[in-house]
């Protein structure tokens, strides 16, 4: 029997004693020990602070308590509306800093500030852009005029268009637009309905694709994405990615093993520019629109992938908007060509990113488990599958819950109603991730920390619950065990230089120091 099984058989056995004793005033004793084990079976519960931890959380629980009783209360608002609130705060400052441990779920051409990628990738020589007649842009790197694109504008050199507009700054501005879905209009107004989001949000990845994957600008966006996670104090990616071909200035191109190679290249590069930087890890990903023959081809690649990188390629997933997508089952054949030719490819599904209960999509749940998925993304739809829950739990599959990216593509309104708040109440496996930070207008993990921090744990939630979201993102990742060690013990000595320098022995904190 596990420790939430027997909190819960203690919590039974002891309502039941008061109701058998006929007891008019329940023993306050009975209620402070129940409480007790209530607390202790949230992610971290069990987490024992030691004397400067305990110091640190005393002022921790201060700031979340004010944003808490805040009127404009961030976790209750759209993320759009609420960013400038969280990132003003002190406590996100303070969270900025947290040694995080792992992102464990990131999408390949959404990690990097959209500002960096206007400011230097469109500022480079040979950059041409069209207007698509439904208004969406795209953009090519060629040494002469590219070939004209159906449904687009004549091309025009950015460098050329530049220097005939009087307004330069509005012009980056509307390019800016294109590549998120960032808004300071009401994203209410603008994205009433799921399939409205998903579509602008699948049209900025088009805006996106023609800029990073010119291979000059695709290494330089990488290592950016990794600076940016690494100033959040995020030390160890796993990014899902669609391996594209990567265009040169003549217009050849490179194959899948190229761009395998050159993501572990830079990834070598940046942890020797780095060296309290772990590393990273891909997750080969193919959209779930796509049909049979296209998903086995996908799958076999995955196959080889793995054998030829063992230790950076992670496994395979699918990708893409889960409702109007097909499910997991309609490719069980092809899902099932690893074991059928006894070779070993973890499977990282997104699975319960839905809100159609009852559907053919909302049964993509238990089939990942079925398929011995090493995590769940998402898992929004978890709680009304009492079974896929419970393997979960006992198999120790993760789920890699990203606050900010379920809001913002409408799966809920007041993130503290989000499932999330459910499972870390119930200490369930999982991790906290940032899903797409660059087309929601965030950056790093330190935003949807916040978010479930403040959010998912309420006032409940303490210290001890930063500290195991963050070493459950060791845990739960695909890292061998050797190095899963490896990377806890480089985390350990982060976390401990973190308290020390953000506790003073006096007691006394400057605001100043978050």
């Amino acid at each position: 029997m596990d420790v939430p099984e027997r909190h819960l058989v203690v919590c039974v056995w002891m309502a039941l004693c008061c109701l058998w004793a006929g007891v008019s005033m329940p023993d306050p004793t009975y209620r402070e020990e129940l409480m007790k084990m209530e607390a202790s079976m949230q992610t971290g519960g069990e987490v024992v602070l030691n004397e400067k931890e305990k110091i640190l959380n005393s002022r921790l629980l201060q700031m979340k308590q004010k944003e808490v009783m805040r009127a404009d209360f961030p976790p209750a608002m759209h993320f759009f509306k609420a960013r400038d609130l969280i990132k003003n705060s002190a406590l996100f400052r303070l969270l900025q800093k947290l040694p995080k441990g792992a992102a464990l779920h990131l999408h390949d051409f959404s990690i990097t500030d959209v500002e960096w990628l206007v400011k230097n990738a469109t500022y480079r020589p040979h950059l041409y852009m069209c207007t698509t007649n439904t208004h969406i842009i795209q953009f090519i790197f060629s040494s002469q005029m590219p070939e004209p694109v159906p449904r687009c504008s004549p091309w025009v050199l950015l460098e050329k268009l530049r220097a005939m507009t009087a307004n330069v700054t509005e012009l980056d501005h509307s390019i800016m637009k294109n590549l998120t879905i960032f808004t300071e209009l009401d994203p209410n107004v603008l994205y009433p309905t799921q399939s409205v989001i998903w579509k602008r949000f699948e049209q900025s990845f088009v805006a996106v694709l023609g800029l990073v994957t010119y291979a000059p600008v695709f290494r330089d966006y990488y290592y950016q994405g990794l600076s940016e996670f690494y100033a959040d104090n995020v030390m160890y990616l796993e990014l899902r990615g669609m391996l594209p071909e990567i265009y040169e200035l003549d217009g050849s191109t490179h194959d899948m093993a190229w761009t395998i190679k050159t993501y572990q290249e830079v990834t070598r590069q940046f942890t020797a520019d780095h060296p309290d930087f772990f590393g990273a890890r891909i997750i080969f990903t193919m959209h779930r629109s796509v049909n049979s023959t296209v998903m086995a081809q996908a799958v076999k690649k995955a196959m080889k992938f793995k054998k030829d990188f063992p230790d950076f390629m992670a496994g395979f997933d699918l990708v893409g908007h889960e409702d109007v997508g097909r499910p997991l089952w309609y490719f069980r054949n092809e899902l099932s060509l690893p074991s059928d030719e006894g070779l070993s490819l973890p499977f990282f599904f997104h699975a319960g990113e839905t809100n159609l209960e009852g559907s053919e999509v909302d049964q993509n749940l238990l089939d990942a488990l079925l398929f011995n998925t090493s995590r769940i993304g998402h898992g929004f739809a978890l709680l009304r599958h009492p079974v896929a829950k419970e393997l979960s739990r006992k198999r120790g599959v993760a789920v890699e819950i990203c606050p900010i990216s379920n809001q913002v593509l409408k799966l809920v309104d007041d993130l503290r109603n989000h499932p999330g708040a459910v499972l870390m109440a119930e200490g369930h496996p999982l991790v906290i991730s940032s899903d797409d930070p660059a087309m929601f207008g965030a950056s790093g993990l330190s935003y949807d920390f916040y978010e479930a921090f403040v959010g998912f744990g309420g006032l409940r939630s303490n210290l001890g619950t930063l500290k195991a979201l963050a070493m459950n993102s060791i845990k739960y990742s695909s890292l061998p065990a050797q190095q899963r060690d490896k990377a806890l013990a480089m985390w350990q000595k982060r976390w401990d230089k973190f308290i020390s320098e953000n506790t003073l022995i006096s007691g006394f904190y400057p605001e100043f120091i978050f």
